[in-house]
This record gives C-alpha cells, structure tokens and sequence, in this order.
C-alpha cells in the first residue's frame, strides 16, 4: 500500500518520490564508484605488469626468443612520455602486450594519444626527439588507459646495462607503497566522500515526510493502527530507495562512461576497469534500501499519528549537549595519539584510527547542529516582522530544515579538511621544486662507452639554442680489491672537467686526484681496487683490478652538499689513467644549464639528448607533476562540493514548500490582515538562512580543526586556502537564495483569498 501511494500520488506524490529517488540515485553512484576503487587499481597494474619485464639478476642466454630491452621516457612540456627500446636477438622474440610483434629498426608503435600529440602542429621538437617511422597502434591491452603517452620503438646497439636481456613480458612485481601523503588522502577522501552521502540519503527518505504522515491519518481513520501505519511509510521509502537504487545504477553506468577523458595522478583507466565486486555491490543493493526505511521507522518514533487528520508530535524534549559533544570529542581522542608520531606509518591500525576519528569529528558536526540552531533561535526575540515569523517558525518546527542543512555541514566541513591537506602538501612540493629549480641546471645519465662519446655529448648539448654551459664526468663506483664492502665513488673527466670539480693545483693527462670531505674514509695511494665489484654478496663478478697510483694528490672538493651541481667523489681520474670499458657501472653524467628566456630551450636540450641516445635518464626540477595533479583534484573536490550544496538545495526547498502547504491558511490569513507580500518573502528567507549560516559557521570550524590535525600529522606547514573557504560559504549563500527564489511562487499561491475557504 506505502509502494501504491508512493508511485499513485499525483503530480506532488511523483514530485516528492522523484526527489528521493534523485537523492539516493546520486548517493548509490558515489558509493558504486568506490566500490570500483580496489577492481581499479587491480586492472591498472595488471596491463603495467603483463606489459613489464624488470629483467633479472641473471640475464637468460641470447637465443631465438630472447630481446634486449631497454627504458626510453622523456617528458614533452611537462606531459610524461613512457618509451621502451626492444632489439630482438631473434626471429622468435617474445611480443608485448597490445602489439602483433616488434617493430624493426627506426620503427615505432605509439599509442593512440601520442600519435594525436605527434600530428599537433607544436610537436615539431618531439617529433625531431622520437624520429621513428610510426607503423602502428598499440592496442588496449598494452596501455594502462587511454590517454597514455607511450611508445615501443625499435633500437640498436643495445647493451647491458642500459639495455638488458629478458625471454618474456610480464614478471610478478609489488608496486610501490602509497607514500604517507598518499595514504593520507586516500583514507581522507573515503571519508569525506561517504560521510555526506550516508547523511544525504537519510535525508533523502525523508523528503515528504509532512505530507505521509497526513496519508497516514487517514488510514487511522479507516481502521489502521500505529504499526501498520509505519509500515506503509516503510512501504513509500522503500519504494524511492528502489527507484533511487536503480538510477544510481544507471547514473554509474553513464559516468564510467567518460572515465578515458579523466587522469588523476596520471591515472587515467578505461571505463570496463570501473566495476565494483559482487560482494560491494550486493552489500550497496541491500543496505541502501534498509537505511531508508530504517530511517523512515526512526522518524515516526517521535509521532502520534490519530484519525481525522490530527497529527500530534510530541513536545520535542529538550536537546541534550553532552552526548552530542561526545562524538567529536572522541574523534578528537582518536586522532590527537597520531600527532605524538613523528610521521604518519601505514598501518592497519592507524588506518582504521584515523578514518573512525574522522568521521566521528564529522558527524559530530551533524550532532551539534540542531542543538545549536535549537540553542541560537531560542534566545532570539522581536525584531521586524519578517524575522518573527522566520524564528517563530523555527521555534515550532526546525527539524526538517536542520535534517537538510546537516549534510551541507558534512559535505562543506570535509571538503575543507580536504583541501588544507592538499594544499599543504602541493605547498610543500611547490617550495621543494622551487628551491631545485632555483638554479636552472637539467642532470643527465647513461650509459658511457668512451670518454670521447662524453666530449661529443658535451658539444653537441653546448651548441643547442638556449643552453648556457654544459660539463659532465664519467661517474663509477668500485671498491678495494677483495673487500667488498668498502664502495669508493669515481669520476673521470679532463682536467678541464674536473676543475669544476675540486680545487686542482695542477692538472695533466695522466694524473689521479683522492679527495677529501666526500663523506667517505679517504682511500690511500697506491691501494689495488676493484672496477667491477659486486653489490649483491651473492653475485659472483669476475674482479677488474686497478691499481690506484702511488702518486695520487690530495684535492679538495668544491661542493659536497646537496645541490644540482654538489658532488661527493672519493677519487678524481683523467681518461689515460681507466680503462672505461672495464667499469661495471660507468655512467656518463652530464649537467646541462639553460636560458629560461628561451622560448623551448628545455624541450630543444630534450630532443639533442634524445639524438645523442634516447636512453638518458633526466633528472631536473623543471616539471613539477604534482602540481598539475593536485590541483585538477582539488578542483574536482571543491565541483563534487559544490554540487552536493546544490542538491541538499533541492531537498530544502520541497521542505521549505512542504512547510507553505502545511501553513496556507495561516499565511492567507497574515496576508488578509494586512501583512505585505514581501514581509513573507523576506521570512522564508531568514527561514532558511539562519539554519544554513549556523551549520556553514561549525563546518567551517570543524573543517579547519580536521585540516589542522591531518597537516600536522605528515608535519606539513598548516596553511588555510581561504577562495575555497570563501567559495563554500558562498556557495551556502547561493544555495540560501535558489532555495528562497524557488519558493516565492508557491508561497504567492498560497496566501490568495482562497486559502480561506474552509468546509
């Protein structure tokens, strides 16, 4: 019967299930998008893993179905390309992922974003960077989503240990742990995004209350006792919830949709990949519905529902403080023990303490609402007309108003605690990279087969419009003979290199430096070294012995801290005195500075890298990423916000109509006697505004509280992003006026004469 009245009510009983369905609809989708969170990730590293060889301690022998493979990413105005070198050893080699086989020498694969940003008109320089015949796509299989920027192109020349030797793609490998920022913000963004969409679907069944609970009267009338009247009410929540539950569906479906045009974190996934597991998702399909008709149930404990269309409530009993300040007072206990560490750890049970602190501080703000609102308009008296009538009416009756308003408060306090973390943190990677990039200076590594191939490197990078200087050294690492523990740093260079260095009295081919403050013990003239030890004590290497010379000078090193051009080599070598080729791990290191007021000058110094070999890995503090990536989420958060206040709107304004209806005769009758139009406009307009300003003002106090503590936790500079304050609390005052505007038709209706008529 409750399903009946629900779906045969009319124009008005279709309006209010309508909203009720649009509310939960919205709520289920959150939690089904959350849901696909853990099947997400899942996805999105299997295609890293099935498309991936890291290699091996041991490289398998060379063969028929065996490829040297080798790492070639670079970075195009700020957007990270993935590249990968393959050189097969023979006809059979194995294929990755996405692609039929191996392009050939001077071919590539791309996939399909980079092959739109190569054919950009602004692409010239990766274009001159990547000069491969483009002969293909790659397909799904092998991208990790749809708007990756990778390529596979064929290389030569490779060899160990800039290219090694793998026989098949796909190893088993753990990614890296989420840093404690990262652990952070996922555990924070769970609870900022549930919290508001569980109060938000309680309120949801409970749009129409005033106007069931008048059906209910007349069931009394006819014979229905109080238990059976409850259960119809179930019966119409649970008819909303149902159409609620299957829109929400439908709603998830038709986002995942657009899921290949979102990155987040240069996490961008294809739209199959968003698929909660069954388990979450019969747990979302029985516990949406329960919580509204458990909601309904709890509500109708506090009415007396008698025939005749009497509804008696109960003189609503004073609102007790205690128990209210209990819940964010113990989210406070919860969360304060974590502050006393000296940097967040990753483990279950700080991971289960902060998210129950969390929300407990959230829903505090949810408990403290009517009491304050309760608190607040019962201590105000006179006043104009307007406001009489507000405050009376709040007086009366602002539960439903307060109902509506306690999810702004959840959403607004969470979004702010949200955005001070991300804020923090983006500050933090700001200052970092801004400090690294103070000097403009690229650092370039790779493989170095000859201190000639350096030399070459060098001039080829000089003479590249908009580099200031360039210099670089061959860098290794040994250790003394048969002591494999006692690793010494290398670098070899011309005296001219090595100038910029240390301090050398003199200089000629032929000499050996030992410095002095590298951090190391000094290693002693004439000491027999090791040019391939091993780092892993299992590893067995064949020993390349030499002999540091007996007249090996003293030197002092120039920089030893920590900056783009600090170095920290024990012993200094011109290239007569090493054979480079015997070095296990010689890698040439070039730094490379530039003009900034050169429009490309980073991306042309990129390309002559790339032309030199494209396995140079970069390291500099042109780009920040993280940048890019915080704020398209923040931005995401402060819109996910904003249309959460929009549509807690709609829920106050069928309220604030409800609350008209309910009142046509007494406004007809204010009106009658003389009271102007606008004097009851202006009343529904405090009506609302003093329960949204209260809650705004203790979301804001608790988003603050909530911001600080998380900040204070990963040691982060606390620091408030007041536009996103000042924007919430706008949006409250917008929300305050689209609800005022939206019911002045309804209220003119009501106050025409013949809202007296009576029978």
């Amino acid at each position: 019967m409750g399903i009946r009245f629900a779906a045969g009510g009319g124009r008005e009983g279709w309006t209010r299930t309508a909203l009720t369905a649009v509310g939960v609809a919205l709520g289920v989708a959150v939690l089904l998008i959350s849901a696909s969170a853990p099947t997400l990730i899942n996805a999105w590293h299997g295609r890293e893993k099935a498309r991936e060889n890291l290699g091996q301690r041991y490289e398998p022998p060379r063969g028929d179905t065996t490829v040297r493979y080798a790492h070639a990413d670079t970075v195009f105005h700020g957007l990270p390309i993935r590249g990968r070198l393959v050189q097969p050893d023979g006809d059979h080699p194995p294929v990755p992922p996405g692609m039929d086989r191996l392009p050939g020498p001077g071919e590539m694969r791309v996939s399909p974003a980079l092959k739109e940003l190569l054919a950009e008109p602004d692409s010239a320089l990766l274009r001159q960077r990547l000069p491969y015949k483009v002969i293909g796509t790659i397909g799904d299989a092998g991208l990790q989503g749809p708007a990756e920027l990778t390529y596979v192109a064929g290389g030569t020349k490779l060899r160990a240990p800039t290219g090694y030797r793998i026989d098949h793609f796909g190893k088993s490998w753990t990614p890296r742990p989420l840093t404690p920022q990262g652990t952070l913000l996922v555990i924070m963004t769970c609870v900022a995004l549930l919290t508001p969409v569980t109060v938000f679907i309680g309120t949801s069944a409970r749009f129409g209350n005033d106007r069931r609970e008048r059906r209910l009267a007349a069931l009394r009338l006819l014979g229905s006792d109080i238990a059976t009247t409850r259960r119809v009410a179930a019966g119409e929540a649970l008819f909303g919830s149902l159409l609620g539950l299957a829109g929400g569906t439908a709603l998830f479906l038709t986002v995942r949709q657009t899921a290949a045009s979102i990155t987040v974190w240069d996490i961008n996934v294809f739209p199959a990949d968003i698929r909660p597991g069954p388990l979450p998702a019969a747990l979302i399909a029985v516990l949406v519905p329960a919580i509204s008709v458990l909601v309904t149930l709890f509500a109708q404990r506090g009415v007396t529902v008698d025939p005749l269309g009497v509804v008696h409530r109960r003189p609503a009993p004073r609102r007790r403080l205690w128990w209210r300040l209990l819940l964010p007072a113990l989210g406070a206990a919860l969360l304060v023990p974590l502050l006393r560490q000296q940097r967040w750890v990753d483990t279950g049970a700080n991971t289960a303490t902060l998210a129950v602190g969390s929300m407990l501080l959230l829903f505090g703000v949810t408990a403290l609402l009517p009491w304050l609102v309760e608190a607040v308009v019962g201590r105000l008296h006179g006043g104009p007309v307007p406001w009489q009538l507000a405050i009376r009416r709040l007086q009366v009756s602002g539960g439903s108003a307060t109902r509506a308003v306690s999810g702004i408060t959840v959403a607004v306090a969470g979004a702010i605690a949200i955005h001070m973390l991300f804020t923090g943190m983006q500050n933090g990677f700001a200052q970092a990279y801004a400090r690294s990039g103070a000097l403009p200076r690229l650092g370039y590594t790779t493989q170095a087969d000859s201190w000639q191939q350096t030399e070459r490197a060098l001039a080829a990078v000089r003479a590249t419009p908009g580099a200031t200087d360039a210099h670089g050294v061959i860098e290794g690492t040994v250790s003394v003979l048969h002591d494999g523990d006692t690793f010494q740093s290398l670098a070899i260079g011309s005296c001219a290199e090595l100038r910029r260095v240390a301090a050398l009295d003199s200089c000629r081919d032929g000499d050996v430096f030992v410095t002095q403050g590298a951090g190391a013990r000094p290693v002693r003239p004439g000491t027999a070294l090791d040019l391939n030890p091993p780092f892993v004590p299992e590893d067995r290497l064949t020993p390349h012995p030499w002999q540091l010379p007996a007249d090996a000078r003293k030197a002092r090193l120039l920089h030893t801290g920590d900056g783009p051009d600090d170095h920290r080599y024990d012993i200094l070598a011109t290239p007569s005195t090493v054979d480079i080729r015997r070095l296990g791990m010689g890698d040439m290191a070039l730094r490379v500075g530039f003009d900034r007021s050169v429009p490309d000058a980073v991306e042309r110094i990129r390309t002559t890298m790339a032309r030199i070999t494209p396995t140079f890995y970069e390291a500099s503090a042109v780009d920040n990423p993280h940048d890019r990536a915080y704020s398209g989420v923040r931005n995401g958060m402060f819109a996910a916000a904003a249309v959460t206040l929009l549509l807690i709107g709609a829920g106050l304004i069928i309220s604030t109509v409800e609350q008209l209806h309910e009142r046509r005769r007494a406004l007809s009758s204010l009106h009658a006697f003389g009271v102007r139009r606008s004097s009851l406009s202006w009343s529904v307009l405090w009506q609302t505004a003093v329960p949204v300003l209260l809650g705004l003002a203790l979301a804001v106090s608790c988003g603050l509280l909530l911001g600080t503590l998380l900040l204070r936790m990963i040691g982060a500079e606390v620091r408030v992003d007041w536009p996103v304050v000042a924007g919430m609390a706008g949006i409250g005052g917008g929300v305050i006026l689209f609800v005022t505007v939206l019911s002045l038709p309804p209220l003119w209706r009501m106050m025409r004469p013949e809202g007296l008529r009576t029978e």
